[in-house]
């Protein structure tokens, strides 16, 4: 008997209407964005808002649904750039953090090895120099008790730093073992922060992935340019706190092991001897926010965690009267001498910028320092005048393809051609619906797998009406025609979109940027089309058929 469930009409149009309301905002793009846009800003700013923040708001009600679908690059415009990851400038960063450490050790020995110096060595190397070489072996025995193993499954059992001796000479540097798993790890947390920066500027669906070991795919919609987005990112906003050794024009009058010299940033010919290991970094901020300093002119306030506010309170604490630099990727930005004992965890750079300037700085202190510098080997700037043409280009494939379809359809199978054209329209709403609900970014891929789903939505249809068109030779009646119709051709629907979306499946999984974005479009596309061509295109025709009451009827 040809007929359907009440609930499951419920359903079906309960879900139709549903996925079409989804699919509507991107109908009012951009008044649905800056509506969007509008009330972030409001929330971030605490419920304040200017009047043009007040008016986007009001550009959409607020009960209607919102959600859109996230252009992609080569739809909106925006930078893509392709870094490498400086490995080895961390290596170096590891062994000064370790000298403190190896000193403490070897001072605590001074009774047989006698004094201790550090020498010249490669960047990523430390070399001391002992005073007695007969207790070289002692040296070195002392120095291995610091090794740690390594952490990670590939250098298991082996220890993170290899120690060696010539004549008087102890050398100390990273293991083989150890190096590969600095390398993850350097290029995991650049990732990470490079995510982090980027986020911080509100730019919608940002594609930032690892490429090979040592590489990171950075993809922003939205942004000016590539320049701007390297502002962002490519400085290291490396902050230290360093004790000052001397001051003075001359850069190598008091160079020394352990020290480096730094110029001013205003006063590119001044230059301060600091010690190299600093008191506190920039890894030990918890907060930072554009402010102004004392004479109104632009700054940045600063807090430390608890760690970092106790060796800022006791160093300040035990050298009052003394200078600090605050050093900001190897430049002194300021070296305030210290008036009195800092315990508060808080405190304030100023210097040589303007308020844009501090809020980016702000902006780079929150999201961390890069832990290595990126080179960038590719970069290029997509304009939105390109992302337009790419999006009139996908709008009038989609609508030549939908057009050629119906046409197709009404012509070879009359009404019922009808009704699988609605059915069509009704499945390109959904994929929509289903695209903004998830957050999903659509590229020129996606659309692509949107035009091939318009040309496939309909073969589950034809499948039907070829076996209708059979079962009308045989079956009593058009009634159980059309039920038997459907039975019989839905094993083959079945199987054909199964199979599919088994390809789409893998596709997505061992594909990249472009070649996902039309997998997910295809996937999505399969179910909905399935839905439509089943249930949606049935309910029409039952519903036509229960009101007409046909004896005959012509597919």
């Amino acid at each position: 008997m040809l007929h359907i469930d009440r609930w499951k009409r419920i359903l079906i149009i309960g879900l139709c209407v549903l996925g079409l309301a989804w699919a509507m905002p991107n109908l009012f793009y951009k008044r649905v964005e800056a509506h969007n846009d509008a009330v972030a800003a409001i929330e971030a700013a605490g419920g304040s808002a200017t009047p043009e923040q007040q008016a986007a708001e009001a550009g959409w009600p607020g009960w209607l649904p919102s959600d859109l679908v996230n252009l992609g690059l080569d739809l909106r415009g925006g930078a893509h750039l392709l870094a490498e990851v400086n490995t080895t400038e961390v290596y170096k960063s590891r062994m000064d953090a370790m000298w403190p450490e190896i000193r403490q050790r070897l001072a605590d020995q001074r009774a047989t090895i006698g004094s201790i110096r550090r020498v010249e060595a490669p960047e990523g190397v430390l070399r001391i120099e002992i005073e007695q070489p007969d207790q070289i072996a002692a040296a070195v025995s002392a120095v291995r008790e610091l090794a740690t193993p390594v952490a990670s499954l590939t250098g298991a059992g082996s220890s993170d730093i290899e120690v060696s001796a010539e004549g008087r000479t102890l050398t100390v540097q990273l293991s083989d073992a150890e190096k590969r798993a600095t390398d993850d790890r350097t290029v995991q947390q650049s990732l990470e922060i490079v995510r982090r920066r980027v986020d911080e500027v509100g730019t919608r669906e940002p594609t930032i992935l690892r490429q090979g070991s040592d590489r990171i795919l950075i993809q922003v919609p939205g942004i000016g340019s590539a320049g701007e987005l390297k502002a962002l990112i490519g400085t290291t906003a490396k902050l230290t706190f360093n004790p000052v050794v001397a001051t003075g024009s001359d850069p190598q009058s008091s160079a020394g092991v352990g020290n480096v010299i730094l110029p001013d940033t205003e006063n590119p010919d001044f230059y301060y001897t600091l010690e190299e290991t600093p008191v506190v970094t920039g890894e030990e901020l918890t907060n930072a926010v554009p402010g102004t300093d004392q004479n109104g002119q632009p700054a940045v306030d600063f807090t430390f965690n608890p760690s970092g506010a106790r060796k800022f309170g006791a160093y300040t604490s035990a050298n009052v009267g003394q200078p600090f630099a605050i050093v900001l990727d190897d430049e002194v930005v300021s070296a305030p001498v210290i008036r009195q004992a800092i315990t508060t965890g808080s405190g304030q750079i100023s210097g040589s910028m303007d308020f844009d300037g501090a809020n980016r700085l702000a902006v780079l202190l929150r999201a961390g320092a890069l832990p290595a510098e990126l080179t960038f080997l590719e970069e290029r700037t997509i304009g939105p005048e390109l992302g337009q043409d790419s999006i009139d280009a996908g709008r009038i494939a989609s609508l030549v393809g939908l057009l050629a379809v119906i046409g197709l359809m009404v012509a070879s199978y009359g009404l019922f051609g009808v009704f699988a054209s609605v059915a069509l329209l009704i499945n390109l709403g959904l994929i929509f619906g289903v695209l903004s609900a998830i957050g999903a970014t659509l590229t020129l891929p996606g659309i692509a797998g949107i035009v091939l789903t318009i040309g496939m939505a309909v073969d589950a249809n034809v499948l039907v009406f070829e076996r209708i068109r059979e079962e009308l030779r045989t079956a009593r009646g058009p009634a159980r025609a059309i039920e038997r119709g459907y039975e019989n051709a839905m094993s083959a629907i079945v199987d054909a979109n199964i199979t599919t979306l088994i390809i789409a499946g893998i596709l997505f999984m061992l594909g990249s940027g472009p070649v996902k974005g039309f997998a997910v479009t295809l996937s999505i596309g399969i179910i909905t089309s399935v839905f439509t061509a089943i249930w949606v295109t049935r309910l029409l025709m039952i519903t036509w058929f229960e009101r007409r009451r046909p004896k005959t009827i012509e597919v």
